[in-house]
């Protein structure tokens, strides 16, 4: 995994609040988003790591998970994380 501590902490320092703050809805899915663009970029370059390709479908399907959560919750948030990260949803 290439998400260095110091990236981890700049992404919960943005999306939780402070750099503590990992529990967040917000900053989870932040982090599954990183790691979700860093393993699609390897697959494109090595598409036959099967291995690699499960773990992104895990993954996407916790960011769906966390999301439909915060959607249910908290609407003004889940449209503003989607806004800020960009999905498509």
């Amino acid at each position: 995994m290439i998400v260095t501590s110091e990236r981890k902490k700049e992404l919960f320092k943005q999306f939780g609040g402070n750099d503590k703050n990992t529990g967040n809805s917000e900053a989870q899915i932040a982090m599954f988003s990183e790691r979700i663009n860093h393993l699609t970029d390897h697959l494109k370059i090595q598409p036959k790591d099967y291995a690699t390709q499960q773990s992104l479908i895990k993954l996407v399907g916790k960011r769906r998970s966390l999301l439909n959560y915060l959607h249910k919750t908290d609407i003004t948030r889940y449209r503003k994380i989607v806004a800020d990260l960009g999905l498509r949803k």
